[in-house]
This record gives structure tokens, sequence and C-alpha cells, in this order.
């Protein structure tokens, strides 16, 4: 495995950069096509009341699933820093304890989402044609939960060792199962909504059975028959991943809750929502991608000590999402209608998600900002404080802008009160780096750790 694994501690930070998030920007356009065959494939064979179940379901997946996403993260933070200090005995116990834990918690969510599935999707007021379709796809996916945790975890793993590259092989053999199987299971077997989920989750499954075996036998991945974790090891994770949890859980609540104002709306906005979401997560690539490749980046040079290098990933990932994600955004703007018509035929559907996705596209390098800073005090442990800071974006400014320009402005509203909120989230988190205390935080035990005064200037 050490062919493909890059040390960041070392060599041009913005060249790495480059090699290092391609593979990730990769993995994550085909998590996104895999959203997008799946949503053309209901659109067009099951209408836009099906749609809309999916991109309602998809929510309270997410919403579900999003605390085991965050102590993922906390993973990438903790696994990175031990691969920079080279220490491969706690890297292997850090490893297990993950492992025990996340795999404990997907169960246990995935049970108490199946129960809850109808409940929260009466509370998110998913309109009555939509509803029963909703209830199936939502909890058929419930049934899989532990085959999207374990090959999204898998992918973690490799990237906090320096492998951006083998996480693509996985998502490519779901996404082509998924093309293969949706029509299959819903046109051929006659099965509807449930065909898609059941696609799904056979998909996915099929891929991290895949990616287990490979990244143990081929990678190196010191990967254990699962046993309990130490106790420093588990009160560690748990008191860096139940901040990182709690943050991905307000920021999928926001979520849900910014659907509640959709939903309000009616159908045909919710189906159009739906199909602008699919195009958002376009336009949010670049971030996301950035976001994942610079905690890792910035997690090996802490874990080694390495300040300036800190600094210089910071500047190099803003440099660099200023320029692509200008560039998407533009792309994406100009061809909007057309790319929301790809999902559905109804032209008051069309014509919200065109007006949306216009809406918002020219915000997302704000958001950008966002993620690479909050990539970097994430990388060194402040998972707590990158709560605090989703609480504000998400409930002191997106769902309360999203509601009263929705009030004053209609459904119009939908999107201004949304750029808004990533405008003003992207300066408070620009004066927590320059100001907070991140860079005193100490997550893995080293000797004579020194911290540069100058650490947090851009």
């Amino acid at each position: 495995m050490a062919g493909n694994q890059y040390d960041f501690t070392e060599g041009s930070i913005m060249k790495k950069m480059i090699l290092f998030s391609s593979p990730i920007f990769l993995t994550n356009i085909l998590q996104t096509s895999y959203q997008v065959i799946d949503s053309l494939w209901v659109g067009n064979l099951l209408g836009s009341a099906a749609l809309g179940a999916t991109a309602v379901s998809g929510t309270v997946i997410f919403t579900i699933l999003s605390f085991i996403i965050g102590i993922n993260t906390a993973a990438l933070t903790v696994l990175s820093q031990y691969k920079g200090a080279k220490d491969s005995g706690g890297l292997a116990k850090a490893l297990n304890a993950f492992v025990v834990i996340l795999g404990s918690l997907s169960l246990v969510l995935g049970i108490v989402g199946f129960v809850i599935a109808e409940q929260v999707l009466l509370w998110m007021g998913t309109p009555e044609e939509t509803l029963p379709l909703a209830v199936t796809y939502l909890r058929i996916n419930f049934v899989g939960i532990l085959f999207l945790f374990g090959y999204n975890f898998i992918a973690t793993v490799l990237r906090a060792l320096g492998d951006s590259k083998t996480p693509v092989r996985f998502v490519l053999l779901a996404v082509l199962l998924n093309a293969v199987f949706d029509p299959l299971f819903i046109a051929v077997l006659d099965m509807g909504i449930a065909g898609a989920a059941y696609a799904t989750i056979v998909a996915q499954g099929t891929a991290f059975i895949y990616g287990l075996l490979f990244s143990i036998r081929r990678a190196g991945v010191p990967f254990s028959l699962p046993h309990l974790p130490e106790r420093d090891q588990a009160a560690k994770i748990m008191k860096l991943g139940l901040p990182s949890g709690m943050s991905m859980m307000v920021i999928s609540g926001g979520v849900l809750a910014i659907m509640t104002v959709v939903t309000s709306y009616g159908g045909e906005v919710t189906a159009g929502f739906g199909a602008a979401q699919r195009l958002d997560s376009l336009i949010m690539l670049p971030a996301l991608t950035l976001g994942s490749a610079i905690n890792s980046m910035a997690g090996q040079n802490i874990g080694a000590d390495n300040w300036e290098r800190v600094r210089e990933t910071a500047r190099s990932g803003l440099i660099l999402i200023a320029v692509v994600s200008l560039t998407l955004s533009t792309i994406v703007f100009f061809s909007a209608e057309f790319m929301v018509s790809l999902f559905v035929q109804e032209s008051a559907t069309i014509a919200f998600g065109t007006m949306y996705v216009q809406t918002v596209a020219f915000f997302y390098p704000f958001l950008g900002i966002n993620f690479v800073l909050n990539g970097v005090v994430r990388s060194a442990g402040a998972m707590m404080q990158v709560f605090v800071l989703n609480v504000i974006s998400f409930w002191v400014l997106r769902f309360p802008l999203t509601y009263l320009a929705s009030e004053i402005y209609g459904e119009a509203g939908i999107g201004i009160g949304m750029g808004a909120s990533l405008v003003l989230s992207a300066v408070i988190a620009a004066v927590y780096y320059r100001f907070g205390r991140w860079d005193q935080i100490e997550v893995i035990e080293k000797k004579d750790r020194k911290v540069p005064a100058e650490t947090k200037k851009v």
C-alpha cells in the first residue's frame, strides 16, 4: 500500500493537495452520480411523487446516520495524527476502537431509524401523496445501514493513511451495480420505489465486502478481529467523537428543518428542491473534497508538530477552493434549467428547481471557505468548537434566514436565505480560525510539543 500513500509532512503542499484531493473529488463525483442515477430512474419511471419521496427520505437517512458520520470524521483526525507521528501501535489500537464503537452505533441507529421512520416523515409535513412511498424507501434503506457505514469508514481509514486512490474502486463498484439494479428492480421486476431501495443496499453491501477484503489483503490496513478497546482509547474516541457526531446531527437536523419549509409549499416544490439538491451536490463537491483532504494533510503535520505546513495547507486550500468552486458555479448556473429537467418533466417543478439553483450557485465559494478552515481546526481535534460553529451556522443563521426569507419572498426566499447564511457562516469560521485557540488541543501524546505563536495566520 506504500506506493499509494502520501506523506504530507514533506514536499510541495499544493502539488500533493491536488494529487491527493483529485481521487477524493472523483470519489465524490461517483457518490453524487450514484444519487443522480437513482433520481433519474425514480423520477422518470415512477414520477415526481416518488422523486420527492427519495428526497425527503434521503434527508432523514442522513440525519439518523449523521452521528456515525461525525465520529467517522473524528477517526480521520485521530488516525492521520498517528500516521504523522509514525505510531503504528497507537494506530492499530485506535482503528479497532473505532470499528467496535462505530459498528455498534450503526446497528442501534439502524433499528431506531426503521421504527420511527413514519413518525419522522409525518413531523416533516411530507405531502400525502408522497408519504407511503417515502416510508417504504426509508425503511428498506435502514436495513442496509451497516453497508453504507462500512464502505465509507474503510475509505476514511485509507485517506487518513494518505491513500485517496483505492476508495475510488469501492464507490465505482457501487455506482455500476446501482445503475444496473435500479431499472431491473424498479421496472423489470416491477418493485416500484422499493426496488430503488433494494438496489441501493445490494450495491452498497457488495462494495463494503469488496472494500473490506481489499483493504486487508492488498492495502495492508491493520484491521483485526474486533475486540473491546482499551479504556483510554474508548474515552479518547468518545471525547472527540461525541461533539463531532453532535456537530453532524446539528447539520443534518438543520437540513431537516429546512426541508419542513420546502414541504410547506407542496409536492411540486418538494420535487423541484429534490432535483435541485442533486445539482447542489455538484457545486459542493470541491468544498467536500478539500475539507476531507485538508483534514488528513493538516492532521499528519500536526502529528509531526510541523505547524508551518499546517498554515501553508490552509492557504493553499483557500486558493484552490476559490478557483475551482467559482468555475463550477458558473457552469451549473448557466446549465441549471437543462440539468433540472433531466430529473423531472413537470414545468412548475423545473421552474422552482432552476430558480433555486441559480440563486445559490455563486454563494457556494463561501461554503468552501467554511470547509477549508473547519477542516484545519478539526484536524487539531477542535471537535467541540466546530460543533458550536455548526450550531451557529445552521440554527442561528441558515434555518431562521431561510424561514424568514420564504415568509417575505415566498418559495423564492428559500434560496435567498440559504445564500445569505453561507456568507455569514464563512465570516464566523474565518474569525475563529484567526483568533481561536484550536492549536492548543492535544489529541495524541507527544513529548516536547511546541506550537508557534503565529500558527493561525493565513
